[in-house]
């Protein structure tokens, strides 16, 4: 594929993804928060394997900078996630936040 078509198909996919997550309701946004968490997991899982299969110092490298990155962002998933759903707890007077 030739590379002005890779870009204009990034392009697309950031602004269709951008206008899709922007119409989400504040409501929606903890149990979509929670599913991505589960996909980062696979895709941590998905890391780890490559890193077992690699074959050359290139590859290895690549596969443990995509294990640190996915372990990041699903730790910082989690981390937002949990500041969500701390909002709708009651506050200790039982008043909420």
């Amino acid at each position: 594929m030739e590379p002005i078509a890779i870009i204009s198909i990034f392009v697309l996919a950031v602004f269709v993804g951008f206008e899709v997550v922007s119409k989400v309701s504040s409501t929606l946004h903890t149990p979509l928060m929670s599913g991505a968490n589960a996909i980062h997991g696979v895709i941590l899982v998905g890391a780890i394997i490559v890193a077992d299969h690699s074959s050359t110092n290139l590859e290895l490298g690549l596969a443990v900078a995509a294990i640190i990155l996915a372990t990041i962002n699903m730790v910082g998933g989690f981390v937002v996630t949990d500041r969500m759903l701390e909002m709708f707890k009651p506050k200790k007077g039982g008043e909420k936040k």
